[in-house]
């Protein structure tokens, strides 16, 4: 972090590109093979590892994790215009990723204490044309996965994560991805294993993973879990089979979202100081939830609970209806102090413009829309030192006292 006129940068994110990654990238750039290869492979293998799942399918983006583990399901018996369960409050991305899917999203509420999709207003959501339940560990905070997939259970449907956010989470002893059918991570600059842009999708069913491969590479009929002509290590054996090039036969409707090894090189740098990046985040996230206490009721934040870890992504703080301010003035004191914000998104169906053609109203998703309009949240991210994290303490406590 930096100073500017004796004031201290609150910064969002941060990007942790290590020695090891510099050098991976140096050769793949003197070697001239930097589309996907060995490198994309070996962190495939270590985030799977990581996670506690046998497969792991790396893409160019998180949306795409997202799309592309939807799209798994019309191998498994899904039709386009089926519907998808999501939280009403996201990232945009995952109600467009739903849509890019061919699927329909139908939205859920959430809790305002928790940030997570309603467990108890699934089931009022489900129709005969339901495959999935897609929900999302915001912030970090595991949703209630044993309740979702005793739901999913019961009405056959199928479960996907996503865990964009949720990175070294854990619900009641298994780690966030593991508990879903498929689970799609962001690998985006202000996470903790960031490729700079990119995602990742993990699941333990191989005949899901192949189709993935397929996905990615648009839609190919070759799925093999590495390449040797990527690789750059001989012919394939496998490429002319009946005197058809495999390479150019197609099976589905696909994608075009590989990911590279220069990404997969900066990921499996933030691999080898994944503990570091999570124990330095998960004190920092520990620290201001602890001290944020003295805020409330006019802030509130997220609780750990007893049974769960909290992937630490980000810090979020919720203005109380009584707060006595807005979160326009509250932001505007804290960005001129320079403590980076962002707003803690939106109600996808009401409060994003470009999802007014599903006819929802305002009201519709009360808890979501309250934290679209009073919500923001601020990095916890590993470059943060307890002068930080004492700074933005005190400019928040200054604030407050300002406004009593």
């Amino acid at each position: 972090m930096n100073k500017d006129c004796g004031k201290l940068k609150v910064s969002f994110g941060t990007m942790s590109i290590t020695e090891s990654a510099k050098r991976r990238i140096t050769e793949a750039l003197n070697c001239g093979r930097v589309s996907s290869g060995k490198y994309v492979r070996e962190f495939e293998e270590r985030f799977a590892d990581l996670i506690g799942v046998k497969e792991a399918v790396a893409v160019s983006s998180g949306t795409d994790a997202d799309v592309l583990a939807l799209a798994v399901l019309y191998d498994f018996g899904a039709s386009r215009g089926d519907e998808v369960i999501v939280p009403a409050l996201s990232f945009v991305a995952t109600g467009n990723a739903v849509l890019q899917a061919g699927f329909k999203p139908v939205f859920v509420d959430i809790e305002e204490t928790t940030l997570n999709i309603d467990t108890a207003k699934i089931e009022k959501a489900i129709s005969e044309k339901t495959r999935a339940i897609m929900p999302v560990h915001l912030m970090g905070k595991p949703a209630a996965m044993d309740e979702i997939e005793k739901i999913a259970q019961k009405h056959n449907l199928k479960v996907i994560e996503d865990a964009a956010e949720a990175h070294g989470a854990i619900y009641k002893g298994k780690n966030i991805g593991a508990w879903g059918d498929l689970a799609a991570y962001s690998l985006y600059v202000a996470h903790i294993i960031s490729t700079v842009e990119g995602g990742i999708i993990v699941t333990g069913r191989s005949d899901f993973a192949d189709v993935l491969r397929s996905l990615r590479s648009h839609g190919r009929f070759c799925k093999c879990r590495q390449c040797v002509l990527n690789l750059g290590t001989g012919e394939c054996a496998k490429r002319f089979k009946d005197g058809v090039d495999q390479r150019f036969l197609f099976e589905r409707i696909g994608y075009s979202s590989k990911m590279n090894e220069l990404e997969a090189a900066i990921g499996i740098g933030n691999l080898d100081i994944y503990r570091q990046i999570l124990d330095k985040r998960r004190s920092n996230l520990n620290y201001w939830t602890k001290e944020f206490k003295r805020f409330e009721p006019r802030l509130k934040t997220i609780k750990q609970e007893s049974f769960e870890l909290i992937g630490p992504h980000a810090f979020p703080v919720i203005l109380s209806q009584n707060a006595g301010f807005s979160r326009e003035e509250f932001v505007g004191f804290l960005e001129a102090r320079g403590i980076d914000t962002r707003t803690l998104f939106s109600s996808i169906p009401t409060q994003c413009e470009g999802f007014k053609f599903l006819r929802h109203k305002l009201g519709d998703f009360p808890n979501a829309e309250y934290i679209g309009e009073r919500a923001i949240h601020v990095g916890v991210h590993q470059d943060l030192e307890k002068q930080h994290l004492d700074y933005f303490l005190d400019v928040v406590d200054e604030f407050l006292k300002g406004k009593e």
